[in-house]
């Protein structure tokens, strides 16, 4: 089964999620701030996806972080920052088989319905 990571106040996870019901895919919903992330989870995301994708630095979060928080930024600072601020978490992460898909444009779309 499919499971989609977001934010229920995500206006892209809710197309996100519309999409998928219209498509008839059957999926789970976890929400990123009210389910919390699992470490291990994040881990594997990282791995699967890389943190670059990961991280949204067009996000609000990620703007009114100290650039402190920001400099030097890696893979171990990564995802320490997203297990601190799960909203600095690219949306949504799609989540089938073994693969990990971050975003919801074409490309993503596209994995999703060939089933990952």
């Amino acid at each position: 089964m499919l499971t989609v990571w977001g934010l229920k106040t995500c206006d892209t996870c809710k197309k996100a999620l519309k999409w998928l019901e219209a498509e008839g895919i059957a999926h789970e919903s976890k929400d990123v701030r009210a389910d919390g992330v699992p470490a291990d989870e994040l881990a594997r995301w990282i791995d699967a996806a890389g943190w670059e994708t990961l991280v949204n630095k067009s996000s609000t979060t990620w703007r009114g972080l100290d650039d402190t928080a920001k400099d030097g930024i890696d893979a171990a600072k990564a995802k320490a920052l997203l297990a601190e601020h799960p909203t600095l978490i690219k949306r949504p992460v799609f989540l089938i088989g073994g693969e990990v898909i971050v975003g919801f444009r074409d490309p993503q779309k596209a994995a999703v319905k060939a089933g990952g």
